[in-house]
């Protein structure tokens, strides 16, 4: 389009995609690179999650007996469900910002974010976007497939969608943390190993706290990932084993926490601008 033929001067292209001092264009871009990211590798990103989510509920269904066990008046299964659906889509919203950030340092692209005209909180919600989208979407997902098999009841919708946005959002800010401190895919897999993995198997997936000797109940319920599977699974069920304020708050102070520090590394530019 010719320069005449704009309904604005090239001159006011920065007030129109910067306003309240956010770049909203290069926002929308970067998040819009990080769920396209995902999409194009459907199959890996999508999929495959939800398939493990399935062979881990056949698992616990047949192999171990579940279709017989109750949780207190709830069916094991239809408690089973949210845990394992919590638990795809907190690993894979961490996938996705860990990646992402590890495969831009290996590869030398990482400086074409860099160099690009965001700020360092609008780097650190970019990415943080993407993986909130690629665990949301997983989820549901999961969730629809989960309900070929069993029926999964719905209590409180709110509860649901909060915790499926702030569990979401913690694990993706843990991996845009783990990612900037890796220098390569060990260092990221040495997180995801002895960090994430343990903190979600050990906060309820598969099991009440209830039922947990008390030293490792108050072990458990020091655990952030417990509120985001206790409160999430409420949401379905309508039974929880901590208090749920105290999950409201534990999830918006951890995620309010880790934000900052993400926030931080970019602008220090930490292990990026070496």
């Amino acid at each position: 389009m010719p320069h005449s033929a704009l309904p604005f001067s090239r001159d006011d292209a920065p007030r129109l995609y910067v306003a309240g001092g956010i770049n909203w264009l290069g926002l929308w871009t970067l998040t819009g690179k990080e769920t396209s990211r995902f999409i194009k590798v459907y199959a890996q990103t999508i999929v495959a999650p939800v398939i493990t989510t399935l062979l881990f509920y056949i698992i616990f269904a047949i192999a171990l007996g579940g279709a017989q066990r109750m949780i207190g008046n709830i069916p094991y299964l239809s408690f089973l469900a949210p845990g394992l659906i919590m638990m795809s889509m907190a690993q894979n919203a961490f996938a996705n910002t860990s990646s992402s950030i590890v495969i831009s340092k290996v590869q030398g692209n990482i400086v074409d974010v860099l160099m690009a005209p965001l700020s360092p909180m609008e780097m650190t919600i970019g990415y943080m976007l993407g993986g909130i989208a690629r665990g949301l979407l997983v989820g549901l997902v999961s969730t629809a497939v989960l309900l070929l098999f069993t029926a999964i009841p719905v209590t409180d919708i709110g509860y649901i969608l909060y915790h499926a946005v702030m569990g979401s959002m913690m694990l993706a800010l843990l991996g845009l943390i783990g990612g900037i401190w890796s220098e390569k895919f060990d260092h990221l897999a040495a997180v995801q190993n002895f960090i994430v993995m343990p903190a979600t198997f050990l906060s309820g997936t598969f099991y009440t706290a209830d039922r947990l000797p008390e030293n490792w109940r108050f072990l458990c319920h020091l655990n952030p990932f417990f509120y985001m599977i206790d409160g999430f699974r409420y949401g379905f069920i309508g039974v929880s084993d901590g208090t749920l304020t105290i999950g409201l708050i534990v999830m918006a102070v951890s995620n309010f926490v880790l934000l900052l520090i993400a926030y931080r590394l970019f602008e220090l530019g930490y292990k990026l601008k070496s």
